[in-house]
């Protein structure tokens, strides 16, 4: 009798080894995408909208488009009326052309959503001008190419994730749009030949792309 309960004691403690062995196993199966789920930012609130369900990525590329227009608009003329080269006019004029027809769509887009655009340049983009209209000779048209270039990199790298993701039309239409005007820019940008490649493949390694120009949250009406 006292043999028979060893045994019994012993297969218990046996299965219990083996049960607290399998237990994380079965048990992380159905959740093993938990770690992946929770790196995965926020998307944020989602309001359903008659063009689709408009989330707070959505809103904050409508409102980037925006912003990043304001600044690279008075970035190109100043560009185009100092005209330091042919090449860097014609960048210039690239911009302002593309950002007016863009502002036009984004106008449109955010009174649809409901969306509160910016009026002006965030204090950063402000300094950037300043930097630019300061700047003189060799030193002004490589900043001008590089600084409009990095931005443009970054805005890019937000576009694919939002253009991917999007579920509302609006926004998918204002990013289809925004990619191709953003594209023909970058290129004018290079064709100037003062773009440090080295620079912006380093920063495009380093820069997730939420590292965009961060634009503060419109005062309340």
């Amino acid at each position: 009798m006292r043999r028979s309960f060893i045994t019994i004691c012993l297969m218990l403690a046996i299965g219990a080894t083996i049960g607290s062995l399998a237990y994380p196993v079965f048990y992380s199966y159905p959740h093993r995408f938990d770690a992946v789920k929770a790196a995965i930012a926020d998307p944020g609130p989602v309001v359903n909208t008659p063009w689709g369900p408009l989330s707070r990525a959505d809103r904050d590329l409508v409102v980037q488009v925006e912003v990043d227009g304001l600044w690279e608009i008075s970035a190109g003329k100043q560009a185009v009326d100092r005209a330091p080269t042919k090449a860097i006019k014609e960048a210039g004029s690239e911009l302002v052309t593309g950002h007016t027809a863009l502002d036009k769509q984004v106008s449109t887009v955010a009174a649809k959503l409901a969306i509160t655009l910016p009026t002006g340049p965030t204090v950063e983009q402000q300094g950037w001008l300043a930097q630019l209209t300061a700047a003189q000779g060799d030193s002004y048209r490589r900043e001008f190419a590089n600084l409009l270039r990095e931005e443009h990199g970054r805005l890019f790298q937000q576009l694919a994730q939002v253009r991917s993701s999007t579920r509302n039309s609006l926004v998918r239409d204002l990013a289809t749009a925004t990619n191709r005007t953003e594209l023909g820019h970058i290129t004018a940008l290079e064709n100037t030949g003062y773009v440090d490649f080295d620079t912006v493949a380093t920063d495009a390694t380093t820069s997730p792309a939420t590292a965009a120009t961060q634009v503060p949250a419109p005062a309340a009406s």
